[in-house]
């Protein structure tokens, strides 16, 4: 990867809806170079997908909440079993399997603290594997980005 693939992935964590002809002219190239660079960092996997970045408040999703889990064991059937309930449950917008003193971290939008609790006693329990839960409720968001730092 070189500076002009670096600068690709800059313009495009920025504005991922750059027509290849604005995204050539940012970082110096011609269209069709551009292009083929573009296709060949998504053939690679740099560039994994494209999303639209929605605003929670406005759809009625005003609560994200972290919780930490601790499971009922740490053998691979019950991380299994933990990792798939997470990745059915549209709620769970974020999950790390972690080391330390929980075993996972999730993060998890909802409209209001009731339906937190619903979620909570519906989800996560020992049916999927979890043996207790403590939830951290953010008071305010200071940083919260999805751009990677390229140097």
């Amino acid at each position: 990867m070189d500076a002009i693939d670096k600068r690709i992935l800059r313009a495009l964590q920025r504005n991922g809806r750059l027509q290849n002809v604005e995204l050539a002219k940012e970082v110096g190239l011609s269209p069709s170079p551009c292009l083929r660079r573009v296709r060949l960092l998504e053939d690679a996997g740099v560039i994994d997908r494209y999303v639209a970045v929605i605003d929670p408040a406005k759809i009625g999703l005003r609560f994200s909440l972290f919780a930490r889990i601790w499971l009922t064991t740490q053998d691979a059937e019950t991380i299994d079993l933990f990792i798939s309930a997470m990745e059915q449950l549209p709620e769970v917008v974020e999950c790390y399997i972690m080391l330390g003193e929980s075993d996972a971290l999730i993060r998890v939008v909802v409209a209001d603290l009731d339906g937190y609790r619903k979620f909570q006693s519906t989800h996560l329990t020992r049916r999927n594997g979890i043996q207790s839960v403590k939830t951290d409720v953010p008071s305010q968001t200071v940083k919260q980005s999805f751009a990677l730092p390229i140097s």
